[in-house]
């Protein structure tokens, strides 16, 4: 067990995940780790070769939602053929960590980010993008997955030092734990003390808007303009996506970073853990209301919303904590309902094969 975790300790792994392996398993199988997730097959690499693989059908058959299947990030079982050329992933290994969110538009299903992720940077330009609410939601996602975040705020050759000094505090105000580093691209300050956060066989993760500078910043820690970026418009200070699918990058310096494409939509779904973390001062209030069960809507007695009106706690703030609560209720709901449904439907359809099979 030892000589397995030599040659992938690089690319992440440690003892929590070795654990977890059979030796009957290590016996019959290899350790690899998903290093990119295309449309029907993936790329695993065993930390010596990167291969293209497949599903074993046990894996697709048994699948009752996105989560069941491999995402970059993962460490999974497989058996490589042909010479180290291809391999069949036979099983995932359980997660430390998985960043998820709602799919876009109106389908109620979880759409898989990364999986074992240890910091998840979240970044924003100082220019137009600047947006608390949307960072809150970053957060959000990040402290469910039990994911280390830390903001990184690009584009910091556009501002005069005390007007970023005034966004870090803003940030700070109600989170005054969170680091917060602010760096340029273009004149390439501070991205030393990017990179001095960053540790050797650690997996970190952008994410942010298109156009924040994600796929520019990658390509700043390679040391080599390696991966493609786009042309942000002036006059909106939007970009389109660089980045079109996730992938694992090993850093020389030791660390491994997922790139993200930018997301438009950030859907919270089942997010009670990242929420109570993200808002930790609206749940010190709510330790104060009245009722076990308050919604912190309209309820007598209500300590979060007295906080609002005698001005101690910010009531965007409050705002989104609310929005952010019921959208995830919603979708939880609606998602369950969808199982049930599913479940239902496969039920009706056992039934007419059985009645066709008794016809015969």
């Amino acid at each position: 067990m030892n000589n397995i975790s030599e040659k992938l300790e690089k690319l992440g792994l440690d003892k929590c995940f070795l654990e977890t392996v059979a030796l009957e398993d290590l016996e019959n199988f290899e350790i690899a780790r998903v290093s990119a997730v295309h449309k029907d097959s993936y790329t695993v690499s065993n930390g010596e070769v990167d291969v293209l693989a497949e599903l074993v059908g046990k894996i697709i058959f048994s699948a009752s939602s996105p989560i069941d299947y491999p995402a970059v990030g993962d460490w999974v079982l497989a058996n490589f053929y042909d010479e180290y050329t291809f391999a069949i992933i036979h099983e995932i290994l359980p997660r430390k960590s998985l960043l998820k969110r709602k799919t876009p538009g109106k389908k109620v299903d979880y759409q898989l980010i990364a999986a074992n992720i240890d910091v998840a940077f979240i970044v924003q330009s100082l220019n137009e993008n600047y947006n608390l609410r949307r960072l809150e939601r970053y957060l959000v996602m990040a402290n469910e997955s039990n994911i280390q975040p830390i903001v990184l705020l690009s584009k910091s050759d556009l501002l005069a030092s005390e007007d970023i000094a005034n966004k870090i505090n803003a940030i700070k105000q109600n989170m005054p734990r969170l680091q917060v580093l602010p760096f340029s691209n273009e004149n390439e300050s501070g991205l030393a003390s990017v990179k001095e956060t960053m540790q050797p066989r650690l997996t970190y993760c952008l994410l942010g808007s298109s156009g924040v500078g994600k796929t520019t910043l990658l390509n700043k820690l390679i040391g080599e303009s390696k991966y493609k970026t786009k042309i942000v418009s002036k006059k909106e200070s939007k970009g389109r996506h660089a980045t079109t699918h996730r992938e694992l990058i090993k850093l020389d310096f030791g660390p491994i970073v997922v790139d993200t494409p930018g997301m438009r939509e950030l859907g919270s779904f089942s997010v009670s853990t990242g929420l109570e973390e993200t808002f930790s001062e609206i749940m010190k209030f709510a330790d104060n209301c009245q009722f076990n069960n308050c919604a912190h809507v309209s309820e007598k007695g209500c300590a979060v919303l007295d906080a609002v009106e005698r001005g101690l706690l910010s009531a965007d703030r409050y705002q989104n904590y609310i929005k952010m609560n019921k959208e995830s209720n919603y979708n939880e709901m609606s998602y369950l309902e969808k199982k049930k449904k599913d479940k239902k439907f496969v039920k009706h359809c056992k039934s007419v094969m059985k009645q066709i099979k008794s016809q015969r």
